[in-house]
């Protein structure tokens, strides 16, 4: 009877409840919440906008920030200026408060990205120790270190708020997190995800990544700016004390005890923070050590913050309730025939390329030429500059001299994302697959740049975004039909064994079909059945005429589905020609199968080949 109502629960979408949580927290006050409990709950929702835009900066896009506690403290005192000055309309100081939030998002947020690394977290940091030194500066205005007083109550449209501004706190708290949540579910939240997990896998699917990081950074300073004019009505006056180091650790603790990968993460966090040790009186003597152990906790014992724990303990309920099997191999004749729509492949070609690393010189003036509807091979033993050649063709090193030109087009000097958006497309020796997103999901993300969609568009789920939602549904599922992974759609990317996390990544690169497709060494893991399934989807994809440049050690599948082989060796290109002549070549015989072209292994590696 249990496991029947738990199935029963799992068949509700998790919006709904969502919705049931959020009209309780919005009526508490009418089913009898007490005053004091209604004003923490008031807090406990500011607290949250706040922890949602770190969220949005950390958990999706993998950018470490203290920043917003400063974003915090612009929406705050910009909301109490204009309230001063008479603007006393809730709306206008939200609108203007996420605007200067937004602002100081941008500017604070370009240089320390710019940087790099660690740059950002340290330039936030510096933000938030500066804020009641320029607070102090300007204290003609903001009242200094004494802070500002003398705000007028605020009002909705003329009309007076009172008592009622718990309601108006509350519904922004949930009209921010349905805008939240349509924007990480959508194909930009899988591009976040995307960049937190690998910056290289998102240039290689064409994306910025200093302009995406800088948008999460910079999006999450909006409900901060907002955060903060709901917080200087709430009490009329602002302290600069409530801004600092103390208040951006409590952030970065609820985000992390909460689950920062996660959109109802932050309100779970915030909860806690707020009920439970602002309750004690001696609080604040302890603050950073109390907010200290809290990321601890979140952060080393519990990996992931506490939704992860409610979803490692939904998992188990599902396998109790028999509704989660372990992913089973791709169904039907691996040697089916693929259809793939028409593509217009482009010439791949390579001039006297060279590239050193130091001392070690990966590439000598090699040469290649690939050519739509033909599969071109690159072999060669370890170390032979196979990948440095790829990395180079998909802009991630710039060359040391020659060309590289897809198309006509010269992209030696382009960036990697620019060189993604001519329609290259790639895979992995290792596979790159972002965490927690399903196998449809991961499929679909290879078509962000292909089928363009705004994130207003997501967020307000507009025709144009709901077409381009279907159109990615459509040729996701058609690609994973091809390659026989349809009925894994909904199965955890990354819990895919190795063979069908490879293919799977065949099935990324494929579904915006691509003009020039590179495959690194993508059969090793492989079985049988899939190594035919990849043989049968590579020539579907030269026939459809798409340019195909295969690098594999598998010396049998490229003798079967090259057209052109070319043999690197040391950085240089020892030969190039048929699949026949290749096979018979001395050099290569010698170098890459390490067998003397003379004695009888030669002859039994031809009748093997065959």
């Amino acid at each position: 009877m249990t496991m029947q109502i738990w199935r029963t629960l799992r068949g509700v979408p998790g919006w709904v409840y969502a919705l049931v949580f959020a009209a309780a927290v919005f009526f508490a006050p009418m089913m009898g919440l007490d005053a004091a409990n209604t004003r923490q709950v008031q807090l406990a929702c500011i607290l949250a906008l706040v922890v949602s835009g770190l969220n949005l900066s950390l958990g999706y896009a993998g950018e470490l920030a203290l920043g917003q506690a400063a974003m915090y403290a612009a929406g705050a005192y910009t909301a109490g200026l204009l309230s001063q000055e008479g603007h006393t309309d809730i709306v206008v100081q939200l609108i203007a408060a996420g605007a200067v939030a937004l602002i100081v998002g941008v500017i604070t947020g370009i240089p320390g990205l710019r940087l790099g690394s660690w740059s950002l977290a340290m330039t936030s940091f510096f933000l938030i120790l500066l804020v009641p030194d320029i607070l102090a500066i300007f204290g003609g205005k903001t009242g200094g270190r004494n802070g500002l007083s003398g705000m007028e109550p605020p009002t909705f449209f003329g009309q007076d708020i009172g008592t009622d501004f718990y309601y108006v706190v509350a519904g922004v708290t949930i009209a921010w997190f349905v805008v939240m949540r349509n924007l990480v579910v959508s194909r930009h939240g899988i591009a976040f995800r995307t960049l937190k997990q690998s910056p290289v896998l998102a240039r290689s699917q064409g994306v910025s990544v200093f302009r995406m990081k800088l948008l999460g950074y910079a999006l999450g300073a909006i409900p901060a700016g907002l955060a903060g004019a709901l917080f200087a009505n709430t009490d009329l006056f602002i302290a600069p004390e409530a801004f600092g180091f103390t208040f951006a650790t409590a952030v970065l603790a609820a985000s992390i005890l909460g689950g920062s990968a996660s959109v109802y993460g932050a309100v779970l966090g915030a909860a806690i923070m707020q009920f439970g040790p602002n309750q004690s009186t001696a609080f604040q003597e302890y603050a950073l050590v109390v907010y200290g152990g809290f990321l601890i906790v979140g952060g080393v014992l519990l990996s992931g913050g506490l939704t992860r724990l409610i979803t490692a303990g939904r998992r188990w309920l599902d396998r109790k309730a028999g509704m989660n099997t372990p992913p089973v191999p791709a169904h039907g004749d691996p040697a089916a025939a693929v259809t793939v729509d028409p593509i217009d492949g482009a010439v791949l070609e390579v001039t006297d390329l060279s590239k050193s690393f130091g001392g070690n010189q990966a590439l000598r003036s090699a040469s290649l030429r690939a050519e739509p509807g033909r599969v071109t091979a690159l072999i060669g033993p370890n170390g032979s500059g196979k990948t440095t050649m790829l990395n180079m063709i998909c802009g991630f090193y710039t060359a040391d001299a020659g060309t590289i030109a897809i198309g006509g087009t010269e992209v030696q000097r382009f960036s990697s994302h620019r060189v993604a958006r001519e329609g290259v497309a790639r895979t992995f020796q290792t596979p790159n697959i972002p965490e927690h997103v399903t196998v449809l999901e991961a499929v679909a993300s290879g078509r962000y740049m292909t089928d363009r969609s705004s994130m207003l568009s997501a967020i307000l789920r507009l025709p144009g975004y709901r077409r381009t939602a279907r159109n990615d549904v459509a040729e996701a599922e058609r690609v994973l039909e091809s390659v026989g992974m349809s009925h894994l759609r909904d199965e955890v990317a990354t819990s895919l064994p190795l063979g069908m996390r490879r293919m799977l990544e065949v099935a990324r690169a494929v579904v915006a079909q691509p003009r020039v497709l590179l495959l690194d060494e993508i059969a090793s893991g492989m079985d049988e059945d899939e190594l035919v399934r990849l043989a049968t989807l590579i020539r579907a994809l030269r026939d459809a005429g798409a340019t195909v440049l295969l690098v594999e050690h598998n010396f049998r599948l490229v003798l079967s589905l090259a057209d052109t082989i070319i043999v690197l060796a040391q950085g240089e290109v020892i030969a190039q020609g048929p699949p026949a002549e290749i096979e018979r070549h001395p050099r290569v015989l010698s170098e890459y199968l390490g067998i003397d072209p003379d004695g009888p292994e030669a002859a039994e590696v031809e009748t093997l080949t065959r």
